[in-house]
């Protein structure tokens, strides 16, 4: 087929202004090629383990930490401040121009357009930079164990064995000012020992640079129920400093164990777990078995009930009350906000590969069952 000049010309010009669209939209291309990557990588966990958990991240993290690791204050919320100020002044305008009335059809679709490549470059990163640790094999490839179902005995026996622990590291703790010197540098620095510690036992990440760091938003935090979080486009670990202090050294463990690349929380706890346990100062074991038993009690409430509570009896005074400080505390904060946070931050885990949302917390006791099954309740 012979085509004349004019015909030539005109595709000729459609072919360029189609190329221009392409070079114009080239973000969005990327974009999307790299979600989709995302998407197929999640399907195979080795790989993201062997090639992404094992390989990328630690390098970039340990970047993260260089730059900005060294600032005393969290540059991440102050990102997410500035964030929070963006879609309040959005808002704000969306409705002005509703009221004078200048959202019509192409409003509408540039708004629509800019929302779906916020979400879409917020999805990218936040898988890049870390959130692809959701896939990853984890501790239970690294450890080769298993969080199977655990029967009633099982959870009856650990609690027990974590409240033995609990109360032996309790009479270590000075008799007076006990708390007091758990100032949050040596918090940070204590917690930090044992993820530099050569050697370790058990394989996780290493932390050569500290980048743990107070929330600037920590006393907001106890009316939205957060203890801590980590960051993933700093790559700060972020502390409450305001929760009891008891379980101030287990949170910050928890939060570094997100640092070193597990994303899952029940992993975060198990990592925090396993780093704490052994630690040099009682105080730091001590609020490791505090929470651990915690966990292993509500677990077994919610298997059998009487005797959680034959359990519950048999907790020393002193640790009695330091779970009634907790409990105070936290009444004190309760507020129907909290509840709508804790529902979209339960939506939120089971987008990310944790079908049980904010119970997947409570699956720590599962890990460590699975590594008394492997190892003996010398594990503990």
């Amino acid at each position: 087929m012979v085509l004349s000049k004019v015909t030539y010309t005109a595709w000729q010009n459609r072919i360029s202004r189609a190329f221009d669209r392409l070079m114009k939209n080239r973000t969005w291309v990327v974009l999307v090629i790299l979600a989709l990557g995302i998407r197929w990588a999640a399907f195979y966990p080795l790989w993201v383990e062997h090639n992404y958990s094992t390989r990328f991240f630690p390098l970039f993290a340990h970047w993260q930490r260089i730059l900005l690791g060294w600032i005393p204050f969290s540059v991440g919320d102050l990102f997410y401040g500035a964030l929070a100020l963006l879609i309040i002044f959005k808002t704000a305008s969306l409705i002005r121009d509703l009221y004078r009335r200048k959202v019509n059809r192409a409003y509408i679709v540039a708004g629509a357009q800019q929302a779906i490549f916020f979400f879409l470059f917020v999805y990218v990163f936040f898988n890049l930079l870390w959130g692809l640790n959701y896939s990853r094999a984890g501790i239970g490839y690294q450890l080769q164990i298993r969080p199977d179902s655990a029967t009633v005995e099982e959870v009856d026996r650990l609690a027990v064995a974590l409240l033995a622990k609990a109360s032996d590291n309790r009479l270590q703790l000075p008799q007076q000012d006990k708390w007091g010197r758990l100032k949050k540098r040596s918090l940070f620095t204590q917690s930090m020992l044992v993820y530099r510690t050569p050697g370790h036992p058990y394989s996780f990440s290493p932390h050569a640079i500290s980048s743990v760091k107070p929330s600037l938003y920590s006393y907001l935090g106890n009316y939205l129920g957060f203890q801590g979080y980590y960051n993933p486009f700093s790559g700060e670990a972020q502390v409450n400093t305001t929760i009891p202090p008891m379980l101030q050294p287990f949170v910050t463990l928890h939060e570094l164990a997100h640092q070193a690349g597990y994303a899952k929380e029940s992993e975060a706890n198990f990592v925090g777990y396993l780093a704490g346990k052994d630690h040099p100062d009682p105080l730091f074991r001590y609020s490791v078995y505090l929470e651990l038993f915690r966990y292993a009690q509500s677990e077994l409430f919610r298997l059998d009930s009487v005797r959680a509570l034959a359990v519950y009896k048999t907790i020393p005074p002193s640790i009695k009350a330091d779970l009634q400080i907790i409990r105070n505390f936290y009444r004190a904060y309760q507020t129907p906000l909290e509840r709508i946070i804790m529902k979209g931050y339960d939506y939120f885990l089971q987008a990310n590969d944790q079908p049980q949302g904010t119970r997947s917390y409570n699956q720590v006791v599962g890990w460590v069952i699975a590594l008394t099954r492997k190892q003996g309740m010398k594990a503990l």
